[in-house]
């Protein structure tokens, strides 16, 4: 056993768990309390823990992330790709999804059609769906000539983005989360990759939950 390179004395050893390197038998071990895992999700799995028939996000962790009891904070659907938070710390999915907390979420769409005035005007007024679900006034932001936009939420309604842009008569081709609070997607992560969170993302995203 290695800590920060160096062999370790004796089981009396002491390390910070969240800040020290340690390996066994030339493996990293990740001894901190809590995982905190950025996954590019891809299209076609799952954001759930288990499901008999299809994947899910953690079929695309190793066996030792799969066995810590990770779950991912939040849903995206199955053809939504982008950004999942997956961790073991449940006080902080709580806070982070808790609707008092109006964590920012930023979605890329592309829609059928294109995006004006009148679609941004009426996201910002907060929409009431068909079946009278009612929305917390959302961002939309056109880009280029409108057949692509970004868009904010303060929350997370089932399949929201994809039934307010639908209900503007602009369905949504494609979906891609690029951010959540603080924590915005690593360019460099394929679709399919993770990595863990980097200390200075777990800390700015623990201020946004209101974790201490």
């Amino acid at each position: 056993m290695r800590v920060d390179g160096k062999p370790a004395a004796g089981p009396e050893d002491k390390c910070d768990p969240t800040a020290a390197a340690v390996t066994v038998d030339g493996q990293p071990v990740n001894c901190a309390p809590f995982v905190y895992v950025m996954l590019h999700k891809p299209a076609g799995v799952l954001s759930a823990t288990e499901d008999k028939d299809q994947s899910t996000v953690l079929d695309l962790l190793p066996p030792e992330l799969r066995r810590r009891g990770l779950f991912p904070v939040g849903r995206l659907d199955k053809d939504t790709t982008g950004l999942l938070l997956l961790t073991d710390d449940g006080e902080l999915a709580h806070h982070l999804l808790s609707p008092k907390k109006h964590v920012d979420k930023v979605y890329l769409a592309q829609v059928e059609g294109r995006v004006d005035g009148d679609d941004v005007r009426a996201l910002a007024a907060g929409m009431v769906l068909a079946d009278g679900t009612r929305c917390l006034p959302a961002g939309l932001e056109p880009l280029g000539d409108g057949a692509a936009c970004l868009v904010t939420l303060r929350e997370g309604k089932y399949h929201q983005v994809k039934r307010m842009l639908a209900a503007r008569g602009k369905p949504v081709l494609a979906l891609h989360r690029l951010r959540m609070g603080p924590l915005t997607l690593d360019e460099a992560l394929e679709a399919g990759k993770w990595r863990f969170l980097t200390h200075q993302e777990e800390l700015r995203l623990k201020g946004t939950g209101g974790v201490q």
